[in-house]
């Protein structure tokens, strides 16, 4: 186990800002566990030929047989959009476009019955916008009828309803300069710098802030070698003065979790996600300790699991909570097989936020079918699939 030092309360400036830093910055860093191949068959001995040419076939054979099971299981392929719930959408998207760089894609309404299955609600109508920041993509929602509560002022970040998105830049020292130009609501007093002693995270920097209407955000810096190589600058051509843009993309989203081993057994057994780095960080100045797990698809960014072991007291999202409430926040999978997914999901009791399997328009004349639920802390997630992927399986 790895320690790095987090805060606890989040209520607090410095306190609520670095114990988020911690738990976010550690999870980047580290490749993917290597994953051997299975043995070579052993050497034939003493079998004579035919028979040890027919034992190599049925080890082949069986090797096989277990691949196309394996392979045949439905699996989350790509974790897409992040999704957040806001009031007034009006107010929210010049922070997402002006102060952040992200690139407005569209804006759509929808109601109808579609929309109350899907959201679990009654007389729904809902304004949203399609936000990219180099390969990856928010939206941002507002139900224009029936508004839900705002977040609880003394929300904090071990709460179990928390979720928020890691931005990466190219410049920690520019980016903070620019973010403290534009006076947002600081959550951090200021970027901070994980310690040199730690190997595998040590020289990572974050800075975490709120929107306007107190959703939290990271933004986060890689030195060399740390993280995701998709983060790391590219060589500059000789005589050129064009750098890396300022901010890159999202490179994960964050999530409170109860009990990591339940959650994983979620999100690992059931969805087919594949389990990275797997920490304990502790501080010993405030005495928070958190296990951090971080999870990735084949594509799109990751989740990362935030375990607090201390201070214990994190609430669980309220039985009534609604997907018109701001604390809504809902992560996009693409699975193997969605009607696979939901007839699993239902086996195993989970809650479903949608009254049922709907269809939806989808750009280029392509339908989409979906359905939303929650994991075992209520984190919800959607499963999104075209219609067309659907009748090929």
């Amino acid at each position: 186990m790895r320690r790095l030092k987090l805060p606890t309360h989040p209520e607090h400036l410095t306190r609520r800002d670095q114990s988020l830093l911690t738990s976010t910055a550690t999870e980047c860093e580290k490749p993917w566990p290597h994953e051997d191949c299975a043995n070579e068959p052993s050497p034939l001995h003493c079998f004579g030929e035919p028979r040890a040419l027919w034992s190599l076939a049925a080890k082949l054979s069986a090797i096989l047989l277990l691949f196309v099971a394996l392979s045949a299981q439905a699996a989350v392929r790509d974790v897409g959009a992040i999704g957040l719930t806001v009031g007034d959408l009006e107010r929210v998207l010049p922070f997402y476009t002006n102060t952040l760089p992200f690139e407005l894609k569209g804006i759509t309404t929808a109601r109808g019955a579609e929309q109350d299955a899907l959201l679990g609600l009654n007389g729904t109508k809902t304004r949203s916008a399609e936000l990219l920041l180099g390969q990856e993509r928010i939206t941002i929602t507002e139900h224009l009828t029936n508004k839900g509560r705002p977040i609880p002022p003394d929300s904090r970040s071990f709460d179990h309803w928390f979720q928020h998105i890691a931005i990466v830049v190219s410049d920690m020292d520019r980016a903070y300069e620019h973010l403290r130009h534009a006076k947002v609501k600081h959550v951090s007093t200021a970027p901070q710098t994980l310690p040199a002693w730690n190997k595998d995270a040590g020289g990572i920097k974050a800075f975490y802030f709120r929107d306007p209407e107190d959703h939290v955000l990271e933004i986060i810096w890689f030195p060399p070698g740390k993280g995701d190589p998709k983060w790391q600058p590219l060589p500059r051509a000789a005589g050129s003065e064009t750098g890396a843009p300022l901010f890159l993309g999202i490179d994960h989203t964050a999530i409170v979790v109860s009990d990591t081993d339940k959650s994983l057994e979620f999100y690992r057994a059931v969805l087919g996600m594949k389990v990275g780095v797997e920490q304990e960080h502790l501080n010993q100045v405030f005495g928070a300790r958190l296990r951090i797990t971080a999870l990735r698809a084949e594509r799109g960014p990751g989740i990362e699991f935030l375990e607090y072991i201390t201070p214990p007291g994190g609430r669980p999202l309220p039985d009534d909570a609604k997907a018109n409430d701001l604390v809504f926040w809902h992560t996009r999978l693409v699975p193997d097989g969605l009607d696979d997914f939901t007839a699993k999901l239902r086996d195993r009791q989970t809650r479903f936020v949608s009254k049922s399997v709907v269809v939806l328009p989808g750009g280029a004349s392509k339908s989409l079918r979906s359905v939303i639920v929650r994991d075992p802390d209520g984190h919800a997630l959607q499963f999104i699939q075209e219609a067309s992927s659907l009748a090929e399986k």
